[in-house]
């Protein structure tokens, strides 16, 4: 079964969403996300004041690449100079203040993740389309696993490192990402970015890079993105895709293992069905039969 993930967080989109159409009251709700990314919305002071904070492992390296600069054009005033404690971000509502839009700005705040993961890609971007090359920027979004985002003169490279803790999950994932690979030669996808998978060695970007592995459980899966992938509008769509598509793999491949465990049991309810049926029934001769008055007796 196929899923169209959405770079916003739900639960938080339809809790603001509650909040600026409904009455003013207490709140204190946390949500969790992809990748350990966990939000607060609270009132802490007044219940007209709604803070949204967030805090994310990879938050330290992408203020390196800028996330400040990107949040600040995204929520100016709204965003706290100083976070909540345990906390990345911190965004202030005044919920006596919404604009008349209010749609827009639930959209927007329920972006926080994605607007701060976007900060590299911009910088990748930008420095492509003016010719320049751009550091190996290196963003550490989960305990073992990391992006790395380059610019070059003609193209920008990303790479995702992906464990995958089961020999099943590794199988699933070889097939899928296969399919990335081949679908390029169909003419319907032939601007698509190309897709290459490297299920063990590093690929040349990363070799010599630190903390990169080299094991039967790490896959790299790089993306070629050229300009017309990338340049003006497209630019929102495609960082908010290739965000998610750890998430989408990862997704796919308990999919796709729960739908064969299920059809493995489907199969041993029948087989067993089958086997119920093929029993011998005992002969006459071996049954019990009874008499007029009640006894039973065994007809040699």
């Amino acid at each position: 079964m196929l899923i169209d993930l959405q770079p916003s967080n739900r639960i938080l989109e339809e809790a603001l969403r509650e909040r600026f159409n409904g009455e003013a009251e207490k709140l204190q709700l946390k949500v969790a996300d992809f990748d350990g990314v966990k939000y607060r919305l609270s009132t802490p002071e007044s219940k007209t004041v709604l803070n949204i904070s967030m805090a994310m492992r990879c938050f330290g390296e992408l203020q390196r690449y800028g996330a400040d600069a990107v949040l600040r054009r995204e929520y100016g005033d709204m965003l706290e100079s100083t976070p909540e404690s345990g906390f990345d971000v911190t965004v202030r509502v005044d919920l006596q203040n919404l604009p008349q839009d209010k749609e827009s700005l639930v959209r927007k705040l329920s972006l926080l993740k994605r607007n701060a993961l976007a900060a590299p890609f911009e910088i990748a971007f930008n420095a492509q389309l003016e010719g320049r090359d751009s550091e190996l920027m290196t963003i550490h979004y989960r305990d073992e696993e990391a992006y790395y985002i380059k610019a070059q003169h003609d193209r920008v490279t990303v790479i995702f490192s992906t464990i995958f803790k089961e020999e099943t999950d590794r199988i699933f994932g070889k097939v899928f990402l296969q399919e990335f690979v081949d679908a390029r030669r169909s003419p319907a996808t032939q601007n698509a970015p190309q897709v290459l998978y490297s299920p063990r060695e590093p690929p040349m970007e990363l070799r010599g890079v630190p903390g990169v592995q080299e094991s039967d459980w790490v896959g790299y899966v790089t993306f070629v993105l050229f300009p017309r992938h990338f340049t003006g509008p497209a630019a929102e769509g495609c960082i908010s895709r290739i965000e998610l598509f750890r998430d989408y793999l990862h997704y796919h491949i308990k999919a796709s293992k729960a739908y064969m465990h299920s059809r493995m049991r489907t199969r041993v309810d029948s087989f067993l069905k089958v086997l119920n049926r093929a029993k011998p029934e005992q002969p006459d001769s071996q049954k019990e039969k009874k008499t007029a008055s009640g006894k039973t007796f065994k007809r040699s």
